[in-house]
């Protein structure tokens, strides 16, 4: 019997692991299918992370450097190339790699950790053959940043997110042609600040409203059709519009990996994938927890990091038999507010709800409502966008005595 088993090596690992070593747990093992610990960060050459929570600017290899000597110094136990096949909801996990072959864990709590992957080419319908010269942004900046290949010299991205946005700049620097960035929605999917840093420093176009219709090519890409859309998102036939090009890199969106909750059968958010869970960051499955990419995405690992410190303290206390429930408060939004996490208040205190809206809107009122109509908490945002992640934080006295919250955007 292990007492703490973390699935994912990466920031969120990582940090859940030594937030439960601070509170007392030392049978702690972590589980990486990777070759080292660190994550997608390893890939994440350019700076930008670490401001929240260590009050400087690092680059992504750096700041996960920070949480695997952290790792070490405590002496925590990992496994590498290792790849977990099934978790039950007793928390039996079944694993694999070169030594051990396939083995049996049982553990006392289980925090799930296991990151995001790219939404892939299939997923989106467009027109067209299958030639060489399309990758996800992120197979994209792997084959740049850790194996030295350039994927092409001529490129288009399509969508908007954050790593498509710190693509189009990384392909600059290394000498291609970015034409455009095509973003189907009528904003940005990423942050502000990488708008700026990445797409307008560089004169990239952001062409807002436009997808690709149709991929031109046999053996390797040799451009793509891209239009403007209506309100509906359906191409507008008039606008159509030929960019030459030997490469077309997709940032259309990432999925939390939660192939594994659900054979624990944890209970999954249609909105965002990711686990239903409660303040303390725990699942449906008593003693199963979840925290960073594999929950919901994140726009910065600061608050991965503190996220999982959250499920790293709540597994600790499950395990030492001090995490107790005491209410059921369920969370809800309008829509506007596309989804809150946590879902579910299960004790009276201060709690800090993170969520995400659904649109761009300006001068707005974030409300939290009790069942009663009841006015708890208010806080006035001059804007705010999809793709930045909202947080609020509502009193212990404010809680007391409801039966449910519900988080509105008023205009």
């Amino acid at each position: 019997m292990t007492e703490l088993v973390i699935i994912g090596g990466g920031p969120a690992g990582m940090s859940a692991a030594v937030a439960a070593y601070e509170r007392g747990i030392r049978d702690i093992l972590i589980l990486e299918r990777d070759s080292s610990l660190g994550g997608i960060l390893q890939q994440c050459i350019h700076n930008g992370f670490g401001l929240h929570k260590f009050g400087e600017e690092l680059t992504g290899p750096e700041y996960a450097l920070k949480y695997i000597n952290m790792v070490f110094k405590r002496h925590i136990r990992y496994k590498l190339n290792t790849m977990v096949l099934d978790i039950t909801n007793n928390k039996v996990i079944t694993a694999t790699n070169e030594t051990d072959g396939i083995f049996k864990i049982e553990a006392k709590a289980v925090i799930l950790a296991m990151g995001c992957r790219e939404r892939p080419k299939g997923a989106l319908n467009i027109a067209g053959t299958r030639p060489s010269g399309i990758y996800t942004a992120g197979t994209a900046q792997k084959f740049v940043n850790m194996k030295g290949y350039m994927p092409g010299k001529n490129v288009v991205i399509l969508g908007s997110g954050d790593i498509g946005l710190i693509m189009a700049r990384r392909m600059t620097l290394e000498g291609a042609k970015v034409h455009a960035v095509c973003e189907l929605m009528p904003y940005s999917g990423g942050l502000p600040r990488n708008i700026e840093q990445c797409l307008n420093d560089f004169n990239i176009p952001l062409k807002l409203s436009h997808t690709v219709t149709k991929i031109h090519g046999k053996e390797r890409l040799e451009g793509v059709t891209i239009a403007r859309v209506d309100e509906s998102r359906n191409p507008i036939p008039e606008t159509e519009e030929y960019i030459s090009c030997d490469t077309l890199l997709l940032s259309v969106g990432l999925i939390p990996e939660n192939e594994l909750s659900k054979t624990a059968k944890v209970e999954l958010s249609h909105i965002t994938s990711g686990a239903v869970v409660d303040q303390d960051r725990q699942t449906n499955a008593e003693g199963i927890f979840a925290c960073g990419n594999v929950l919901h995405v994140h726009d910065l690992v600061d608050f991965v990091s503190e996220e999982a410190e959250i499920a790293g303290k709540s597994a600790a206390e499950y395990i030492n038999g001090t995490l107790k429930k005491t209410v059921n408060i369920p969370i809800k939004t309008d829509g506007k507010v596309r989804y809150s996490v946590p879902q579910m208040i299960t004790r009276e205190k201060d709690i800090t709800v993170y969520f995400r809206v659904a649109d761009v809107f300006h001068n707005v009122k974030i409300n939290v409502k009790n069942e009663n109509g009841e006015l708890v908490f208010s806080k006035r945002r001059t804007k705010a966008v999809p793709g930045e992640m909202e947080s609020i934080t509502i009193k212990e006295d404010k809680i007391k005595n409801a039966k449910e919250l519900y988080i509105e955007l008023e205009e």
